[in-house]
């Protein structure tokens, strides 16, 4: 099982559409994902089609009432694909956690029976260096930061990076950069092919060849609960993220081989 925190502090750069549309894509090519919604908006959770009056159980109570993992998932119209959802509940956790002496530990420890179900768990970030980031990079094996291909995209970054350091040095040593994706992008536009230009010099390797466009109905898809490969299996959006899932495994792949 690999675990993946999806992550950017900046808001508006298509964490919560990476999450919702990795995650499908990784499940139609027959991996068992859970995505765990950890973003007090719960925007992935309505992506996904669970409505409020489903959220009896949410990630709030898997952190703050030690709920069973198996009493918050909940299965999707996706075949392989799972969330534990979330409610704007979450936005007192910083809070409550803070008086815990295991405060960063919470999500990790909840996390500990998901290796026995799923294949990959991704979670959905706040758009914020909170305690609840802090609890998803502790908890997991690999970040993935989505990067808005525009003016600023890497400002901001270097505190994020900077985070990732102070949590490998203290609480998970193990967490690494699992790359940058790079979204919104728009071929036609000069500025977002000098900001993809800037973060693979700056980046190299770490950023994904996969890059995510501007897309319509990637756009639409959330509006009828749905990832986009199921709203649209041929648009420009459903290809770049099954694309990014096979970049994704076969980085993996390379990975466990020592490459």
């Amino acid at each position: 099982m690999r675990i993946i925190a999806i992550t950017n502090q900046k808001g508006g750069v298509g964490k919560t559409t990476t999450a919702i549309n990795l995650g499908a894509a990784l499940a139609a090519l027959k991996h068992k994902v859970l995505i765990v919604d950890l973003d007090p908006q719960g925007n992935a959770s309505t992506g996904l089609g669970i409505d409020q009056s489903r959220r009896e159980r949410t990630t709030y109570d898997l952190l703050m009432d030690d709920a069973a993992l198996d009493d918050v998932c909940q299965t999707t119209d996706v075949e392989y694909l799972w969330i534990a959802p979330a409610t704007t509940d979450l936005s007192s956790t910083d809070v409550e956690l803070g008086q815990r002496d295991n405060r960063v530990f919470r999500l990790k420890e909840a996390l500990n029976d998901a290796a026995q179900s799923f294949d990959f768990v991704l979670i959905d970030c706040p758009p914020s260096l909170s305690l609840l980031t802090v609890n998803a990079l502790v908890a997991a094996h690999a970040a993935l930061v989505p990067l808005q291909a525009e003016f600023f995209a890497l400002e901001g970054l270097s505190q994020l990076m900077l985070t990732i350091r102070e949590v490998r040095e203290t609480a998970n040593p193990k967490l690494r950069i699992e790359g940058v994706v790079l979204t919104m992008h728009d071929t036609r536009n000069n500025l977002s092919r000098q900001v993809e230009d800037d973060t693979r010099s700056t980046l190299g390797d770490l950023v994904f060849k996969t890059m995510v466009p501007r897309n319509v109905r990637l756009s639409e898809a959330p509006s009828f609960a749905m990832p986009v490969i199921a709203y649209d299996p041929a648009s420009k959006g459903s290809q770049a993220y099954v694309s990014l899932a096979r970049e994704l495994l076969a980085r993996q792949q390379a990975t466990l081989e020592g490459v």
